[in-house]
């Protein structure tokens, strides 16, 4: 599945979590897909978002571990469905919102926590969120600085 895809969809489930148990595995949802996009465009994406797309799969695999895993099995898994990126400033777009929407969902969780410890685990996952936007925000600036260098096109090319 694209990745524009399982954003909405994570989006969507998110918005959607009333309980705290439910969002805090949606937060977790969220991280994993941070850092599978992050792993692929590591990988395969443009070479001047490389660094900071292996910082922020670093950083979903954090977020992930500061949450308790939910008990989903490998098919529950949204990112394991990733198969592609697509458009790479489009997705760190929706992956931007994404991780907003889970720091929003996460200060909501931990003001209304009894247990000190889900308080804690909470406070750790919205620094990893934030700091999972700082690197997708970074890989925003280096597109945008990658496209005003691009040559414009010749648009008298062609033209008798």
């Amino acid at each position: 599945m694209e990745a524009m895809r399982l954003i909405e969809a994570s989006r969507h489930a998110l918005a959607q979590s009333q309980e705290p148990p439910d969002i805090v595995a949606e937060v977790w949802q969220s991280q994993a897909l941070a850092q599978a996009i992050g792993s692929r465009l590591a990988v395969a994406g443009p070479p001047e978002l490389r660094g900071e797309a292996l910082g922020l799969s670093e950083l979903g695999g954090r977020g992930c571990g500061v949450l308790d895993a939910p008990s989903l099995g490998s098919e529950g898994i949204r990112a394991a469905r990733l198969t592609g990126i697509g458009d790479a400033q489009q997705v760190l777009h929706g992956l931007d919102e994404l991780l907003g929407e889970v720091g929003i969902a996460l200060v909501g969780v931990a003001m209304g926590a009894d247990d000190e410890g889900v308080y804690w685990q909470c406070m750790e996952a919205i620094d990893a969120a934030d700091e999972s936007r700082d690197r997708v925000l970074e890989m925003l600036r280096r597109l945008a600085v990658r496209e005003q260098s691009l040559p414009e096109p010749d648009s008298a090319a062609g033209s008798p």
